[in-house]
């Protein structure tokens, strides 16, 4: 799950490459195509998901929290030392949003591209998860709505985790 998220959908016309950064803190990365499909997950149909995180404010929060505790936290925190945290929270509440039906586009790379190199193991993986989970609890989504989003993001594991 460690950034191990993303979906599919494809965007009209060609996709474009990847632009210059769009935050001023953002570093530059090497061009890619861009497409929902790179969010490696169907999006839910409807907003009962999207409500059930408290919307784009609430997807903010958790994206924060989940990279915050996963920096803070000894077992995994070097996978994060050299990565540009600024596009990785961008990135993340992209895709969350995109996959829980909030109407964006996730302009990140695919999972296993995103992912490449970083020499990710189940365990990394599953402590991510911890932390996406004590997020979602600590905004209070519904349990029932966080079994339905893992069950979405789980498939990623294979793309992310590398041995």
């Amino acid at each position: 799950m460690l950034t191990a998220l993303i979906l599919a959908a494809a965007l009209a016309g060609a996709p474009p490459e990847n632009p210059s950064p769009t935050h001023p803190d953002e570093e530059a990365v090497d061009a890619y195509v861009q497409s929902n499909a790179n969010a490696a997950a169907t999006p839910f149909a409807g907003d009962e998901m999207w409500r059930a995180f408290h919307g784009r404010a609430g997807v903010d929060r958790i994206v924060d929290d989940l990279v915050d505790r996963s920096v803070a936290d000894p077992r995994i925190s070097e996978v994060f030392e050299a990565h540009d945290l600024v596009r990785l929270r961008r990135t993340l509440k992209e895709q969350f949003c995109y996959i829980l039906g909030g109407g964006c586009d996730y302009t990140g790379r695919d999972m296993t591209a995103a992912h490449k190199d970083l020499g990710l193991q189940n365990t990394d993986f599953n402590a991510l998860v911890e932390h996406l989970q004590a997020a979602m609890d600590r905004e209070k989504v519904p349990f029932r709505a966080q079994n339905r989003f893992l069950a979405k993001l789980a498939p990623m594991q294979r793309q992310a985790v590398e041995r």
